[in-house]
C-alpha cells in the first residue's frame, strides 16, 4: 500500500475506481478537486444525453457513467434531465431493427452464466436495501459494485447465449441504479441510467424489461412535471411490448399513463386508464410474470389510483384507495401511500386526520434516506399552510377566500 501511495504522490499513477472514491470520501472533496479527473474530457461528454448506437457504445457509456458517479463528478450529479431525450429513446427503441448480437469478444475475462447469476443476486440485495432504506442508503455501494465488478464482465469474452443473459441482467441492475438516483433526486443522472438500461435491454432482446424501463422513465417524467412526455412513454411501453406483454406489465403501464393524465386534468382519460389497469391486473397469472414485476399487486395499483384521484381533486376516492394501498412489506411504498392519504384527508377538509396520518408517515419514513420522500413531506407542509391560511381567513371574515397557494 505504501508503494501505491508513493506512486500517486510522484505522479506515476492515479488512484483507480476503487481507491479514488475512498480518497474523495476521506478528504470530503470531489475527484476534480483531488486532481483525479484524468478522464475529464470523457466525463464532460456524459452531460450530452444520448442513446447509444451499438451494444459496444452502451457498454462504454454505462461504464463511464458508473465511474463518473463513483468519483462524484458534480456536473453529472447536478445535471437536469433532457426532455427531448425521453422522446428520442422511446422512438429509437420502438423502431429499432432486430437486436444486434452482443459480439463474442476475444479479450478480457471469460464470462459464463455463473457470473451473470452473481450479478443478479447482488443486484437483488441492493434492491432490497433500496426498498427498505431508500435510494440514498446504498446507492454509492451499488454503483461501486457495478463499476468495479460488472464493467470488466461486460468487456469480457462470452457466447451469444451468455451475452443475452448478461445484457439483460446488466440492464436490470442499471435500471436499479436509475431508480436509486431518481429517489435521491439526481434526476439527470437517473435519466442517463434509464437510457443506458434501455439500450442494454434492447440488445438482450428483453422487450418486457425494456417496457418496464420506459415505465420508469414515465414515472420520473410525471414527478418532474413533464406530463405529456410521461403519458407518451407509458403508451410507448404498451405498444412496444404488445406481443409479449403480461397482464401485470400492462396494468403498470396503464397506471403510469393514468398518473400522467391525472396531472393534465383529463379526468375521463385518467379513469379509463385506471379501469384498464384494474382489468389487466385481475387477469394475471403470477407463474407467467417476470420475477422483477411481482411487487406490482393490488396494493401498488391502489397507491397509483390514490395519487390519481388526489391529483384530480376527488378527495374521498383518494382516501378510499390510499387506505387499500398499505402493503406492510414495502416501506417506501407504504410511506408514499400514507402521505397521499394525508393529502387526501387535507383536501377533504379533515385537517386533524390529515396531520395524524402525516405523523404516521413520519414514523414509517424514519429509516428512509430518500429525497423523494422529503419532497412529499414538503408538498404536504405547503398544502397544510394554505389550508390553515384559508381557515384563518374564514374565521376572520365569516366567509371563505380563494387560497392563493397551489393545492395541486
Amino acid at each position: 500500500m505504501k508503494r501505491r501511495i508513493a506512486s500517486w504522490e510522484n505522479g506515476h499513477s492515479t488512484p483507480d475506481d476503487f481507491y479514488g472514491p475512498l480518497l474523495c470520501e476521506v478528504y470530503g472533496l470531489s475527484a476534480a478537486e483531488l486532481g483525479l479527473n484524468h478522464e475529464g474530457e470523457r466525463e464532460t461528454e456524459l452531460l450530452d444525453v444520448t442513446y447509444p448506437a451499438s451494444p459496444e457504445g452502451a457498454i462504454e457509456t454505462v461504464g463511464q457513467l458508473w465511474r463518473a458517479d463513483l468519483n462524484r463528478y458534480e456536473p453529472l450529479l447536478q445535471a437536469q434531465p433532457s426532455e427531448p431525450a425521453w422522446n428520442e429513446a422511446s422512438l429509437r427503441w420502438l423502431v429499432a431493427p432486430e437486436p444486434g448480437v452482443p459480439r463474442q469478444r476475444r479479450d478480457g475475462m471469460r464470462v459464463g452464466l455463473g457470473d451473470v447469476a452473481a450479478i443478479k443476486t447482488t443486484a437483488d440485495m441492493f434492491a432490497e436495501l433500496d426498498d427498505r432504506f431508500g435510494g440514498d442508503h446504498a446507492r454509492h455501494a451499488a454503483v461501486q459494485y457495478l463499476s468495479t465488478e460488472v464493467t470488466p464482465i461486460l468487456r469480457g469474452q462470452y457466447t451469444e447465449q451468455v451475452g443475452r443473459a448478461l445484457f439483460s441482467t446488466a440492464a436490470e441492475a442499471t435500471l436499479l441504479a436509475g431508480w436509486m438516483s431518481y429517489d435521491a433526486c439526481h434526476h439527470g443522472l437517473a435519466q442517463r441510467y434509464f437510457l443506458q438500461a434501455l439500450r442494454l435491454a434492447q440488445d438482450a432482446n428483453d422487450r418486457r424489461l425494456a417496457g418496464s424501463i420506459l415505465s420508469a422513465m414515465s414515472h420520473q417524467a410525471t414527478f418532474l412535471g413533464h406530463y405529456t412526455e410521461a403519458a407518451t412513454l407509458a403508451r410507448a411501453a404498451l405498444m412496444g411490448i404488445a406481443p409479449v406483454a403480461t397482464p401485470t406489465l400492462r396494468a403498470q403501464f396503464h397506471a403510469m399513463e393514468a398518473r400522467a393524465l391525472a396531472r393534465t386534468g383529463d379526468v375521463g382519460a385518467c379513469e379509463a386508464a385506471l379501469s384498464a389497469a384494474t382489468n389487466a391486473l385481475e387477469s394475471r397469472n403470477n407463474d407467467d410474470e417476470p420475477e422483477w414485476i411481482s411487487y406490482f399487486d393490488e396494493a401498488e395499483l391502489a397507491a397509483e389510483a390514490a395519487h390519481c384521484f388526489r391529483d384530480v381533486n376527488s378527495a374521498r376516492q383518494a382516501v378510499a384507495h390510499a387506505e387499500n394501498a398499505m402493503s406492510g412489506s414495502h416501506v417506501r411504498s407504504d410511506f408514499f401511500a400514507t402521505m397521499v392519504l394525508a393529502d387526501a384527508h387535507l383536501r377533504a377538509g379533515d385537517i386533524e386526520e390529515a396531520c395524524r396520518v402525516a405523523l404516521d408517515a413520519l414514523d414509517l419514513g424514519e429509516q428512509l434516506k430518500s429525497a423523494r420522500c422529503v419532497s412529499y413531506l414538503a408538498e404536504f407542509r405547503r398544502n397544510l399552510s394554505a389550508w390553515i391560511h384559508r381557515v384563518k381567513v374564514g374565521l376572520g371574515t365569516g366567509k371563505w377566500e380563494e387560497v392563493p397557494a397551489d393545492l395541486g
